[in-house]
């Protein structure tokens, strides 16, 4: 075991964990953040995204103490003082999610991927949500929800 700090959220946790525990447990089990899930385990459904200093980053492999000095933001963290972000009211107007399940790393994806390109085109967006996997088939109200968000941000400017 190993004492570090870990800036989570605009905010700083002590964290006591072995070095190689993955950063999803750290954020479910020692933070009680609930918001990332456990899917596949091996980096390979997305419902474990975080962004790790602005990147979408799938926390269910990588080292927890590898992330020392870096931000990181859950889907807890992506609103800011209680309200919700574009995306995520998109996303809510859009009832674009049927059991939950991969809505936070979606958003994550998105919130990474609108950070980098405030007006992605349609391949850009498939891109970035590409290795997110819906089992639900939420594809396409998720997508519906992005390019509303997408319209209506660009009626606003």
């Amino acid at each position: 075991m190993i004492d570090f700090t870990l800036r989570i959220n605009r905010e700083n946790y002590d964290v006591t964990a072995m070095t190689d525990t993955p950063l999803l447990f750290v954020l479910r089990n020692n933070l009680n953040l609930k918001g990332s899930k456990l899917g596949c385990g091996l980096e390979q459904c997305g419902a474990c995204a975080v962004l790790v200093n602005g990147e979408s980053t799938f926390s269910c492999a990588i080292a927890a103490s590898s992330l020392v000095g870096k931000s990181i933001i859950t889907i807890e963290g992506v609103s800011e003082s209680g309200t919700l972000s574009a995306i995520q009211k998109a996303f809510l107007t859009e009832i674009a999610a049927q059991c939950g399940y991969c809505t936070p790393g979606m958003i994550i994806a998105t919130t990474a991927l609108f950070d980098k390109n405030p007006s992605p085109k349609k391949q850009d967006i498939l891109e970035a949500l590409q290795k997110h996997l819906c089992r639900c088939g939420s594809h396409a109200r998720i997508l519906t929800a992005i390019n509303n968000m997408q319209s209506d941000h660009s009626q606003n400017d």
